[in-house]
Formats: C-alpha cells, structure tokens, sequence
C-alpha cells in the first residue's frame, strides 16, 4: 500500500484495456495515483469536479467526442490543471493542436511505456512536454510565419473539420462519419465542403483521394 500519493492523477480514454495498463503504470511510482477514470467528455467533465485531480491524461478520440474539447475547459475554467495529450494520432498534426488547446504536452500512444512518467514529471515541474521530432516540427512552422500559413495545408483545418478529414481518408462514408460523430449527415456534408475550399480541393473524390495520402503519410512519419 501507497501511503498518501502527493499527485492525483485522472485518466479520460475510452479504450478500457489502455486504461488499465496505463493506471497500472502510474500507480506503480510513489507519489502517483490514478484518482479516477472516465471515457467520455461528460464523465471526465463529472470526475474533475468529484475526484479532484492535480493532473489529467486525456486521449483525443473519445467514442464521437474530441478530447481537445476537455482540454480547452479544464483550460479556461477557474482552477486549470495541467493535461497531456495521449493519442495515437499523428503528431506532426496533433501535437500544435494540443499545445494551442492548452495542453502542457503531447505524447503517441506507442511511446507511452518509455515516455510516459518522465511526460508527467516534466508537465508538473511546469516544461512542456514534446518528442524530439514535434518539437522541431513546431519550432519550424513558428519560424516559416506567414510563408507557412500561405500553404494551402491540413493545419489550416479546424479541430472538427480535421476529424472528418482523417475520417473519410480511414475510408469512412459521409453517413459513417456522421453516426461516429453524433452529427447528421447535413453536417458532414458542409464539413466536407468547407475542407474542399480550404485545401482548394475541387470535387468530393479528389478530397476522399487525398485524405487517403495524407493518412498513409501520417503513419508513416510516426512510424
């Protein structure tokens, strides 16, 4: 038995197995415990307010919901706590979101055995944490300015518009995205169109064909 963890530590994933080897994980240090977990926005939202933690490791994807939701909240309300971002997506996208949302540091899914611990010290000491790669990745769009933001890219998405991108290249239909999203297919639709304009993409195969790319490149830069 753990005599009075100092750090309470909430868990918001929506892959039950993950979360058991992850709480396990941290429950192993010292002065860390798992306080609570959830795996969706309204629960993690309800264990904020109930287990009061010191600190919240939330995954992006949550069952239709976007992670980086939560992270904006628990940023702007009265008391911010500081978050990191386990996800397993890209993070040559993902990781700048995060860090915009207010997250203190961003970590893949697949790094989390080596890496995670060392991420959670790091954020309480008050750093924020980044792979070596997402870090020169950042630093370097932060340096091209406004050259970069002429590029017509997927960093010029929404969150939300994102999400239906990477959608659709997985090879999901409008209707698909729409019932994984709890949105209508309406919706999707106007998503879709506005993802066209902003890549300057002209018709809906031609979107589905590069949203299919940028997903096998996406891989195979995190690889």
């Amino acid at each position: 038995m753990k005599a009075s963890p100092d750090i309470r530590v909430l868990i918001v994933d929506d892959h039950p197995i993950f979360r058991m080897g992850l709480e396990a994980l941290i429950n192993q240090e010292p002065d860390l415990q798992v306080c609570a977990v959830a795996e969706s926005l309204s629960r993690a939202r309800a264990a904020v307010a109930a287990a009061a933690p010191d600190m919240v490791i939330v995954d992006i994807s949550l069952d239709g919901d976007n992670g980086l939701d939560l992270v904006r909240e628990i940023s702007a309300s009265q008391h911010p706590l500081p978050i990191l971002v386990l996800s397993m997506h890209a993070e040559s996208v993902w990781a700048e979101r995060a860090i915009r949302a207010g997250a203190r540091g961003y970590l893949m899914k697949k790094a989390v055995s080596e890496s995670v611990i060392q991420a959670i010290r790091a954020i309480l000491q008050g750093h924020i944490h980044l792979s070596e790669t997402a870090a020169t990745s950042l630093l370097g769009r932060f340096r091209l300015g406004a050259q970069a933001a002429d590029q017509p890219s997927v960093n010029t998405l929404t969150d939300r518009e994102l999400e239906v991108f990477r959608l659709l290249g997985s090879g999901l239909s409008t209707r698909d995205i729409a019932s994984r999203l709890g949105l209508s297919i309406k919706t999707i639709g106007t998503y879709r169109d506005r993802i066209k304009d902003k890549l300057g993409i002209p018709t809906t195969a031609d979107l589905v064909r590069r949203a299919v790319l940028w997903m096998e490149k996406s891989h195979f830069d995190d690889a």
